[in-house]
């Protein structure tokens, strides 16, 4: 029964009315709090007015009605939406917290910028259709009065996807689905692909896939910053800082099988200041899970997964840090201004960079291949080995490249199905997730954003129903099969 019951839910109606910081009857786990005992302290001062001993204008506020941990481009796009769907403006009080101001290791700075609608299941494509739209549009949206409009320096390439004798079928089946949710992709023969794109060896080809508008590539720094703007002019808050603890309360229910579950919800997230012992508590009546590589830690944090093993309350959420490499590399007589986003069987990769025949590429490796996640040093044998190989079978000018650059990012890469987790932990009441892409959040946060908002707000989504990417998955055993993971 209680499978069934997370089939359908938990019965969550719209969490608007719960946004602020009441906690009801729950006892906390933690005796006294910072603003009680200033409660105590100024009803006993002359006058009635808190007068700090200290500064504290550094600190994060000590009450938000939303705390997101993570300031990437996904928890971005999430305050967004809170306030620009909230019913009165200035009704909700949103604090994004990020503990790398200079964004040096985030997955979104460190992307190649790709955004595609040629996946399998039907809610990326969804997706991705949205966040084309809003990136084509970008100042409709992220405009701020008085200050210059966007160029996020979107190139309309479109992404060329090309399979084997083996995947000849699958990708038909793809297209299939692609054409039925509205996107534009055309399938292509080894001969027509050679006469539109000359420079391509299509031995080991079989059929190729093309889109034909909505995709390319961008800056995903301008976006980032971008969003950034928009949402500080909107009110909301920031804070570079790390997440170290969360306080909440228990109680307890029963299912209709008679199966006794504990549910938890977050009163208090600590925040502690980079380089500093100091910490400020912050009440707040919902928590964003978007820390991107590093949510899984954070759900840990929050008492998600600990509990019996083969139990929901034992149920971690799989996302890992994994580390991918991008590679830089010039060759003067590469394919030139029509060169989409290629994809190739093998699984490597590579797009034009600029207008001098630069590109950028890679693969990813095998889960025997991975790498050491604990730093961000490139392994240039990769690229002579897995990469530099099957491009240059695929592209014969390649066969003279040169890299010039490289450099190694993070993918928050979800171990069970490799696709988004997003909305409400089924036992952690307040807490949502926005995470777990697998490489492909930048291209969907826009779309990923405004669904978290919908879901904080009304209590179910609205626009594009993403109920196969809830938590309760993990624990159900149900992968969201994506065919186009790269």
């Amino acid at each position: 029964m209680l499978r069934r019951a997370l089939r359908l839910g938990l019965g969550r109606g719209p969490l608007s009315r719960g946004l602020g910081t009441h906690r009801g009857d729950s006892t906390l786990d933690q005796n006294g709090k910072l603003s009680e005992i200033k409660k105590k302290i100024q009803s006993v001062l002359p006058g009635g007015a808190w007068n700090p001993l200290y500064n504290t204008s550094h600190l994060p506020p000590e009450h938000s009605d939303v705390v997101i941990v993570g300031g990437g481009v996904i928890g971005l796009s999430v305050a967004y939406w809170l306030k620009r769907l909230e019913k009165r403006r200035g009704a909700i009080r949103v604090l994004v917290v990020e503990r790398d101001h200079t964004y040096s290791r985030a997955s979104t700075v460190l992307s190649v910028g790709g955004i595609r609608q040629q996946f399998s299941v039907p809610e990326n494509i969804q997706l991705s259709l949205f966040s084309i739209e809003f990136l084509r549009n970008i100042n409709e949206y992220l405009a701020v009065v008085d200050d210059p409009p966007l160029d996020i320096q979107f190139n309309p390439a479109g992404y060329l996807l090309l399979a084997s004798e083996k995947g000849a079928a699958v990708m038909e089946s793809n297209v299939k689905v692609q054409r039925q949710e509205g996107a534009k992709v055309c399938l292509m023969s080894p001969e027509q692909l050679r006469n539109k794109f000359p420079w391509i060896n299509t031995e080991g080809v079989a059929l190729a896939s093309y889109g034909m508008e909505h995709e390319g590539w961008f800056d995903p720094w301008c976006l980032l910053q971008g969003l950034r703007r928009k949402v500080q002019s909107m009110g909301v808050l920031f804070c570079h800082g790390e997440v170290t603890r969360f306080v909440s309360s228990s109680s307890h229910a029963v299912t209709t099988s008679g199966e006794e579950v504990t549910l938890k919800r977050i009163h208090e997230v600590h925040v502690k200041r980079d380089h500093s012992l100091e910490y400020q508590p912050v009440e707040c009546a919902i928590v964003i899970n978007a820390a991107g590589a590093w949510s899984g830690q954070i759900a840990e944090l929050a008492g998600v997964g600990k509990g019996p093993p083969g139990t929901l309350q034992g149920t971690r959420l799989p996302v890992e840090l994994r580390k991918r490499y991008v590679y830089f590399w010039h060759c003067p007589q590469g394919p030139g201004l029509e060169t989409p986003f290629v994809i190739d069987a093998s699984g490597a990769y590579f797009r034009r960079e600029g207008l001098g025949n630069n590109y950028l590429g890679g693969c990813s490796p095998t889960e025997e291949e991975e790498p050491d996640p604990g730093n961000l040093e490139v392994d240039h044998d990769f690229f002579q080995n897995k990469v530099w190989p099957p491009l240059a079978q695929r592209v014969p000018a390649f066969e003279t490249l040169k890299v010039r650059n490289a450099w190694a990012g993070y993918y928050d890469y979800n171990t069970f199905d490799q696709n988004g987790v997003v909305g409400p932990h089924p036992l952690v009441v307040n807490m949502y997730f926005a995470t777990g892409f697998s490489g492909h959040g930048l291209q969907q946060a826009p779309a990923v954003g405004r669904a978290v908002a919908e879901m904080v707000l009304d209590g179910h989504f609205q626009t594009i129903n993403l109920s196969p990417f809830l938590f309760n998955r993990f624990y159900l055993g149900v992968k969201v099969q994506e065919h186009n993971i790269i």
